[in-house]
């Protein structure tokens, strides 16, 4: 006898055996869903709501009885005690309206605050001003000129290394034609304010933040004095075909070359 003939069913046998099993698969969910809770019954529901709306006009009941008697609710009548007991134990003062004059109250009920505005102070027809020396408050006397003209004229300023000539003013962002000729007449130059560029010292990052230097500029300049030791004068740069005639003259008050 092998082992399978244990496990041989004959065909009536295996059809036994699947009913059994489904038996015991349906009496096992029936188990499951007989645990489960189950949700009240409208007879329920309306039981319980009954029992907390009688406990609920029974906590009332008290309250009640005692707003019958005094004529206020218990909250009302403890707060006008303690305000009454305030009122006795708190001296007399007089107002500070009863104590105003009469012109005095008028003048109050009259008048209206009004914001105080501080108007800015500009400069009278003629005035002339510095233009490397003036400063943003300065500059905003100007007429035409406010906080934000002012800050970009200084910053100009500072990255150029100074001015030249008015008419770099048309250079700053903002000023078109039209506000470049009404203010050119209120601003003067001195070129001796200009900080120069010490061309054969300088490094090539701090050479090509001038605004007039472009990068393959700066990096030829450099070019040059590695191969000559030292630049001399502005023949250096002529020959170059970085730099344009326009080039040479916007630099000139910009750079030295340690020989003048």
């Amino acid at each position: 006898m092998f082992w399978r003939d244990f496990f041989y069913f004959s065909k009536g046998e295996r059809r036994g055996l699947i009913l059994l099993l489904s038996l015991v698969v349906i009496a096992v969910t029936l188990l499951y869903l007989n645990k489960q809770p189950t949700a009240p019954s409208f007879e329920d529901r309306r039981q319980t709501e009954t029992v907390n709306i009688k406990d609920t006009t029974e906590s009332k009941a008290p309250h009640r009885e005692e707003e019958k008697k005094t004529g206020q609710a218990p909250a009302e009548s403890a707060k006008k005690e303690a305000s009454g007991a305030d009122a006795a134990t708190r001296p007399p003062t007089a107002s500070r309206h009863s104590r105003e004059s009469v012109s005095e109250r008028v003048n109050r009920l009259t008048s209206r605050r009004q914001p105080a505005f501080t108007r800015a102070e500009k400069f009278e027809e003629g005035t002339i001003v510095e233009l490397n020396t003036a400063d943003t408050a300065t500059l905003k006397k100007v007429p035409g000129i406010g906080s934000a003209f002012a800050n970009r004229i200084v910053n100009y300023r500072k990255i150029l290394g100074g001015y030249y000539s008015v008419a770099q003013l048309s250079e700053v962002y903002g000023i078109d034609e039209e506000r470049f000729l009404s203010l050119q007449t209120w601003f003067s130059v001195d070129p001796s304010q200009i900080k120069k560029i010490e061309i054969n010292a300088i490094a090539q990052d701090s050479l090509q933040r001038h605004p007039y230097i472009s990068y393959a500029q700066a990096r030829v300049i450099i070019q040059q004095r590695r191969q000559k030791g030292k630049l001399i004068g502005w023949e250096n740069l002529q020959l170059l075909k970085e730099f344009s005639e326009d080039d040479i003259t916007r630099l000139k008050p910009y750079i030295t070359f340690n020989s003048e």
